[in-house]
């Protein structure tokens, strides 16, 4: 054989037999020795901490925590029945699906996401013991909400992959939790969100709801609070709730956010803009006065009022709650005016939320309207609201007719505390004018006072505009009004003549014998209101005030005068008793710094010279 060719056999030989022999080396270590590291067969994970949500204040009410994760590399999995076993038991898993998990897949497995401090405990023990090959703890991020339920339908919450799920975690997530480039690596941060609640007015709001709920056997609560003259939403409540932290468990009712997604009739709230809507049009005035004959028969059916009111002004419309005056003085108006007006409030357009699934409500455009609709609609009935839209609604009458854009998020900030973007007071348009809108707030305050339907949202010392509501609930069955289903409830706006909160408050088919917004929804909004007037600082006309010129002026201490006897030092300043030591007749001893706690002899003891003073001083 040619040298040559035996020279490159050989080569050939001894480098096929390291390559085999390196093969054989792998498998020993893999599947005998199983000495591999978890990075050796997973890519490494790049961590995204997402950012807190906080109150307005910086209160804590969402935040990241670090959690272990269970995965699996199947082929190191060298004893597939021992290993499903040791982790059935241990995390509660199904071992039978665990074990055909490690049977038939090929790759990298979750076997269980983001455990317990105590189930990690006990896995790195199994590890350490080395009983568990091919399964790694993998480091996650997990969030908490310290607060439990409270803001739950603001906050939302995340999945098992830290994705919003619903909520302000959902709207604002790539805020939250922002998309990292391809070159990243190790951790990045999420910006912090600063909401516009209060967490101590919220747990108030709460609170009430809460007990509401159960009162008044009710299927649902809403309860808001909103800063007038900023549009920023200081509570926002919707019961029943759930926990974030276990959203899971929790039922749909529960997780439904029906401030914003929610759209009812609202009954006779709704007069406060139908009637502004009529006096900006100039179809009617303050003056204005119409005849309630208990019911309006210009329609068929005709509609009913709770009573007969006799000859009624705007305001007595607003006070007595009159159906027959509200839907009379609707003839004033055509119906495209009346439609647009409304539109101007709002309504017919979600507000813009950053919430999820936020209604529009319903308001058909005016060419739909039947001969009903224009006094209907008057009243409140043949249109639907969402308690935000209402809330929104409210602001044009508490800034001199100018409507503002709804705050849930107050501030986004940095990592680094930089803020990126801060949400200011935010005009939307003029849709009545100031004198409109003050009518409007003085015809309200009549609803609070004797013989109106809202005597019992007053809260003391305080001038409150409130108007009551209580719509009747369509039966999906029946298709008319059902005798039995009530929406009750109660806006209010004060102080009356300086605006500084807007509350408003509903109860959905309350069944506890109660259903009238008179009744129910008054005193939930005087509660909340008293609440709010306390813990914001709004003066009551019962405060106590005390004037001052701002000018200090002090008296010059008088001169000590040593006469027939010895003068009471007690609280004199050192600097005031420097001048005894130029008295001939006595002498004066000084002890300690600042003023005269302590003498000898006495005061009132006769002056005797060559007498020796001595003055204590603290």
């Amino acid at each position: 054989m040619d040298k040559g060719i035996s020279r490159r056999y050989l080569i050939f030989t001894i480098f096929t037999a390291l390559i085999i022999i390196g093969i054989l080396a792998r498998y020993l270590s893999v599947m005998v020795l199983g000495k591999d590291t978890p990075s050796s067969g997973l890519a490494p994970r790049m961590l995204v901490e997402r950012g807190p949500i906080l109150d307005r204040n910086g209160r804590i009410l969402a935040i990241q925590n670090r959690l272990d994760s269970v995965e699996a590399w199947i082929p190191y999995v060298s004893l597939p029945e021992e290993t499903a076993s040791l982790l059935s038991s241990t995390l509660n898993l199904d071992y039978q699906s665990l074990l055909e998990d490690f049977k038939t897949k090929t790759a990298s497995l979750w076997i269980k996401r983001k455990i317990t401090p105590q189930e990690s405990e006990k896995v790195r023990a199994l590890l350490e013991e080395g009983k568990l090959r091919g399964i790694y703890l993998r480091q996650e991020f997990g969030r908490t909400y310290p607060e439990k339920t409270l803001a739950a339908h603001v906050l939302g919450y995340t999945g098992i992959d830290n994705q919003g799920l619903a909520g302000i975690e959902y709207t604002m997530n790539d805020t939250l939790s922002p998309v990292a480039g391809e070159s990243a690596r190790g951790e990045v941060y999420g910006n912090q969100v600063f909401l516009t609640l209060d967490i101590n007015l919220q747990f108030q709001a709460e609170e009430l709801a809460r007990k509401a709920y159960t009162e008044h056997r009710a299927d649902s609560v809403m309860l808001m609070v909103m800063e007038a003259k900023t549009g920023d939403i200081l509570a926002y409540v919707a019961y029943p709730t759930f926990d974030p932290n276990r959203f899971s468990s929790s039922s749909d009712q529960e997780r439904q956010n029906r401030p914003a997604s929610y759209a009812y009739e609202p009954g006779s709230v709704f007069k406060i803009f139908t009637l502004a809507s009529f006096i900006e049009l100039g179809g009617i005035n303050p003056y204005t006065r119409v005849y309630c004959s208990g019911k309006y028969d210009a329609v068929s059916p005709p509609l009913n009022c709770l009573g007969i009111h006799g000859e009624v002004t705007p305001a007595g419309i607003i006070k007595y709650s009159c159906n027959a005056g509200a839907a009379a003085v609707s003839e004033s108006v055509d119906s495209q005016s009346f439609y647009q007006m409304l539109r101007n409030f709002g309504f017919g357009s979600s507000t813009l939320l950053p919430l999820p699934g936020e209604s529009a409500g319903i308001l058909r455009n005016s060419l739909s309207w039947s001969n009903r609709s224009k006094p209907t609609i008057a009243i409140g009935q043949e249109v639907s609201v969402s308690a935000v839209q209402m809330l929104t609604a409210a602001t044009a009458l508490a800034n001199g007719g100018t409507l503002l854009k709804p705050h849930l998020v107050k501030k986004i900030v940095s990592p680094e505390g930089r803020v990126i973007q801060e949400f200011i007071r935010e005009p939307v348009r003029q849709v009545i004018s100031p004198e409109t809108a003050q009518a409007m707030l003085l015809m309200m305050e009549t609803s609070t006072q004797p013989g109106g339907t809202a005597t019992r949202a007053v809260v003391k010392g305080v001038r409150v505009s409130s108007k009551t509501g209580t719509a009747e609930v369509i039966d999906k069955a029946t298709g008319r009004y059902s005798k039995t289903a009530f929406v009750a409830s109660c806006l209010s706006i004060l102080p009356t003549e300086d605006p500084r909160i807007i509350v408003y408050t509903v109860l959905d088919n309350p069944k506890a014998g109660e259903y009238l917004g008179g009744r129910i929804a008054a005193p939930l909004a005087a509660s909340l209101s008293e609440e709010a007037v306390s813990y914001l600082g709004i003066p009551r006309s019962s405060d106590i005030v005390v004037e001052h010129t701002g000018i200090i002026q002090i008296e010059k201490p008088p001169l000590i005068k040593i006469g027939e006897t010895v003068p009471d030092f007690t609280g004199f300043s050192k600097r005031q008793i420097l001048p005894l030591f130029a008295e001939e007749k006595i002498k004066v001893r000084i002890t300690g710094e600042g003023w005269v706690i302590n003498q000898d002899p006495p005061a009132g003891t006769p002056v005797e010279p060559g007498m020796t003073i001595n003055l204590e001083l603290e």
